[in-house]
């Protein structure tokens, strides 16, 4: 037996808790450090999980099957049961850790980059709190020999998220359209190709692949929007669907192939399900308030388990979502005059399919959805391989001084009227539009977002902005 101080291995290992979840380096996930989180995780259960089935997924990343492996030893260890249900998107882990009422491990970086690796934990009323996430660190474990392999997968968790979504649409939704899927390595692409073509579409396969591919849907490269426009003229398709790699985060793409932005996907597929009231971090679209379809709409720091927190305070039919389209449902939602289960995790499957179902009910093109929204725009991308250190000190220079913004925008955008330091540093400038800079939570990495009156005005800045921090 080891003993091992988590906030100790932490600080060793350089595997930490970010936005979601604790990630880092696959070469620093040893089976010990994996192994000693999931004990931390387990004994902050309590005695109630002795003997108990924790559920176990994984994404397609090479590492992820090592990782679980010491995580189900360490789940054996504990005196618990191993469920493993194998390769499957994040929310139908959850959803099976729901329905069950048992706890869960999702071993997934999600979109982050193809070197890294992470562990998300949820309890049986979904999940873990960043309360949570503090008690984890400051636990101490015992860990022994982690021996064994994985168990058979059980498939009983893939299919009961089929189901979820077959059964709340009718099976000739979409009758009569060609949709495409963008496969690459998505753990959600097989079900969601089955899904669509449960509900009579036409469904192609794009671009499937054995290599991991990062997909971030918050910040799509070139290429990959160039792949878009390509598929839909060469096939003539009606809609585009994709996910991040492990399956939470939606990209939806229109009849020509242009991406559709995560906050205006929220934004509509929350109307559809007829939300009262909204939880969304600060970073998305002001068009949800200039709407007017909410009763109330409440910001967050960015973050699933701020936006979660947010939910739990909410009443009537509500609902939350993420700049990168990650979608959760909470309670008092309808679809089709029938409830929705709640699944208070960021959810993939949901917004694509209400959005074709918007579309098939009003008779217009995917791109025509957006027709009549507020006219606000938001653009993002990131700087890879940008410390966290240097991350935080430009923001602390910016909030500094007057002269720092002006050596960033210079004088063109006006006198800055608004500043929001919920999560980061977010400038509203005097000709009202909006930059956005905040270091990740997952990787070293500075993300901007901005704001404007067109996509292109808001991209423009975003790429300006970025330009001239990385020339420093």
């Amino acid at each position: 037996m080891t003993t091992i101080n988590i906030q100790q291995m932490m600080a060793d290992s350089g595997v930490a808790f970010g936005t979601s979840g604790a990630r880092g380096l696959v070469s620093q996930m040893s089976g010990e450090v994996c192994a000693a989180y999931t004990l931390a995780f387990l004994q902050g259960l309590g005695s109630a999980c002795s003997g108990q089935r924790i559920a176990l997924g994984i994404d397609l990343r090479p590492s992820s099957p090592a990782i679980a492996r010491a995580c189900a030893a360490a789940i054996r260890e504990a005196g618990c049961v191993v469920d493993y249900c194998g390769v499957l998107p994040t929310p139908a882990l959850a959803l099976h850790s729901l329905a069950l009422g048992i706890p869960a491990i999702m071993v997934t970086g999600s979109h982050i980059p193809f070197d890294r690796n992470g562990i998300k934990f949820y309890t049986a009323q979904g999940e873990i709190s960043k309360a949570d996430e503090a008690a984890i660190a400051g636990a101490t474990v015992e860990v022994g020999e982690l021996a064994g392999d994985l168990p058979a997968v059980n498939p009983v968790a893939l299919d009961q998220f089929r189901l979820r979504y077959t059964e709340l649409f009718s099976a000739d939704l979409l009758k009569g359209w060609r949709v495409g899927v963008y496969e690459h390595s998505s753990a959600a692409r097989d079900v969601l190709k089955q899904i669509l073509s449960d509900l009579g579409a036409e469904v192609l396969g794009l671009e499937r692949t054995d290599t991991f591919v990062p997909i971030d849907t918050e910040a799509v490269g070139e290429e990959d929007r160039q792949r878009g426009r390509t598929w839909a003229a060469q096939h003539k398709l009606d809609a585009i669907i994709s996910t991040d790699g492990d399956g939470d985060r939606p990209l939806i793409g229109d009849e020509t192939g242009d991406w559709l932005r995560g906050d205006v996907v929220g934004l509509l597929c929350s109307h559809f399900l007829g939300a009262d009231t909204v939880v969304t971090p600060v970073s998305c679209n002001t068009a949800i308030e200039a709407s007017g379809w909410f009763k109330q709409v409440i910001r967050t720091r960015i973050g699933s388990p701020y936006v979660i927190a947010g939910m739990e305070q909410a009443s009537g039919g509500v609902a939350g979502f993420e700049a990168n389209g990650g979608f959760l449902a909470g309670n008092n939602l309808v679809v089709n005059g029938h409830p929705l289960a709640a699944l208070p995790t960021r959810d993939s499957i949901l917004p694509a399919l209400a959005l074709l179902a918007m579309a098939r009910q009003q008779g217009c093109k995917m791109s025509e959805l957006l027709n009549g929204l507020p006219q606000r725009f938001t653009a993002s991308d990131r700087l890879q391989n940008f410390a966290v250190a240097d991350s935080r000190a430009l923001l602390e220079r910016l909030q500094a001084s007057e002269d720092a913004y002006r050596s960033l925008w210079g004088d063109a955008l006006g006198a800055v009227v608004k500043r929001d330091t919920t999560d980061g540093l977010r400038l509203t400038f005097a000709n009202g539009e909006i930059a956005h800079l905040r270091p990740s939570g997952n990787a070293p990495e500075l993300r901007c977002y901005a704001e404007a009156d067109s996509v292109e005005r808001a991209q423009v800045l975003v790429n300006e902005t970025l330009a001239k921090i990385a020339q420093g």
